[in-house]
């Protein structure tokens, strides 16, 4: 037997101001985004951002219904009407801010586990990394890949 370890790296930035610009407009984009959450039961608004190739970013929200689990993540909102409206166009970064009453969370908001499957189902149509980028009021968290935040990603079809 033999013992193996993963490990991941990712930037803390303290605020927007410490990004790099692209990635400063695409996070300013996800807050923005939150104003779009359709939240009554959990009252948690999340908002998504993603640049695309050609630049254009493409905003979604999270969207929360009675008959759970018929709502959808933030995140996975952004990246359907991105891959459904420019298809042809490859999905570079997404962002991801969240909170309550327009104020953001005190630690970055971090994807689902589904979010993150389909991230990756993106990343790999791409052919080259895609990073993610999670948002709180005190911190910022870029990783470069899909990867980071899903090991053993499942692409074996």
């Amino acid at each position: 037997m033999t013992e193996k370890q993963i490990t991941i790296k990712f930037h803390e930035y303290q605020n927007l101001e410490e990004l790099p610009e692209q990635d400063r407009i695409l996070a300013k984009e996800a807050i923005s985004a939150m104003k779009g959450s359709y939240a009554p039961y959990s009252h948690f608004n999340v908002g998504a951002a993603i640049r695309l190739s050609n630049g254009k970013i493409v905003q979604g929200a999270n969207q929360e219904n009675a008959a759970f689990p018929s709502g959808l993540c933030a995140e996975r909102t952004a990246m359907f009407a991105a891959g459904a409206n420019y298809p042809d166009k490859d999905m570079e970064s997404i962002a991801i801010a969240g909170g309550v009453m327009g104020r953001l969370t005190k630690s970055p908001v971090t994807p689902c586990g589904a979010c993150r499957q389909v991230m990756a189902q993106y990343q790999t149509k791409a052919g080259r990394p895609m990073s993610v980028i999670m948002i709180s009021d005190s911190k910022i968290w870029k990783f470069n890949r899909v990867d980071d935040i899903l090991p053993l990603i499942f692409d074996s079809i």
